[in-house]
């Protein structure tokens, strides 16, 4: 199961990162940012994702209190850059795992009941995600190329889904197993179920000030490399990107996340010039800082590579 979920993600990240490179080897040579209101552009941008990640801090944090685990507010904000860290050098979102391990013994908590708390963060992301991409695609970009361009193919998609989501019960429960399943499951839905209240309505709310925050570091970025997209177009794009990063993917979703940078960037009518520049600085701001400050978080605070190793293991256990 776990050579075939890991084969799976390899196919998606070679398909795309073979697309993407085909893509740069017609383009002309990234330039990096030449003035200095571009170098400030770019120091705006990361300055913003800092924020991007105290947010989502302060997020995990309050969920975590909402499911009754009593977090310090300390290990909530080190562990989101330590679970992006993560999420960056190891496959298969390793890094939710990771975070799960290192603050259940700081917790006193099960690892099952803290990964529904996480859980309910990606609940909260798809909703606002969707939410964006939909309003942004029927009420602002509907006169561009979009795949929103083909809805009876979304349409087949989602009926397809499911019906393999049918099918699937229907052999669980066939060969008894659906019991088990839902034991299993049920912890994890403590997170979900929490959020069905006035606070969660206030952390989705919340959600979408996240999502529009990153969405700004789109748009720096975008300005440092002379890049004309609109605000509405900065949304398309972090929308779009992140609903990508989704999909089973390499670490740091290599691949994936460049090919709907690039995907999104022409759909909505970027220079070509300028989008390979704009592909390589973008994945530096989002990847790059946070990968090294979870990196030193990790070593001096939370044991080290041992507890990456046994996140690792965690997660090939559990999958």
């Amino acid at each position: 199961m776990n050579r075939r979920f890991a084969l799976i993600q390899a196919i998606f990240s070679l398909v795309a990162l073979a697309a993407v490179i085909w893509w740069a080897s017609n383009q002309d040579a990234p330039q990096l940012p030449s003035t200095v209101g571009d170098w400030a552009w770019l120091g705006g941008a990361l300055g913003l994702y800092v924020v991007v990640t105290l947010l989502r801090g302060e997020r995990w944090h309050r969920i975590l209190h909402l499911t009754g685990v009593h977090a310090r507010r300390a290990d909530s904000y080190a562990l989101t850059t330590v679970g992006y860290m993560g999420n960056n050098v190891l496959p298969a979102r390793a890094g939710e795992m990771l975070r799960v391990v290192l603050l259940a013994k700081r917790a006193d908590a099960g690892k099952r009941e803290l990964l529904g708390t996480v859980v309910g963060e990606r609940v909260l992301d798809a909703i606002a995600l969707g939410v964006i991409l939909v309003i942004v695609v029927f009420a602002i970009l509907r006169d561009t190329t979009l795949p929103s361009d083909k809805p009876l193919v979304i349409a087949g998609i989602g009926v397809a889904l499911l019906v393999a989501a049918g099918v699937a019960l229907g052999l669980l429960r066939r060969k008894g197993m659906l019991s088990r399943v839902r034991d299993w499951i049920r912890p994890l839905m403590d997170g979900p179920r929490a959020l069905l209240s006035r606070p969660g309505a206030a952390l989705l709310a919340g959600s979408f000030v996240i999502w529009a925050t990153e969405a700004s570091v789109y748009l720096a970025v975008a300005h440092a490399t002379s890049l004309d997209i609109s605000v509405m177009g900065s949304l398309y794009l972090v929308a779009l990107t992140n609903l990508f990063a989704m999909l089973p993917a390499a670490p740091g979703y290599v691949g994936t996340f460049d090919a709907a940078v690039v995907y999104g960037v022409n759909a909505i009518g970027g220079a070509r010039s300028a989008a390979f520049s704009y592909l390589i600085l973008l994945r530096f701001i989002l990847f790059v800082p946070i990968t090294v400050v979870g990196l030193v978080v990790l070593v001096t605070r939370y044991g080290g590579w041992s507890r990456l190793r046994a996140a690792v293991r965690l997660e090939a256990s559990s999958a």
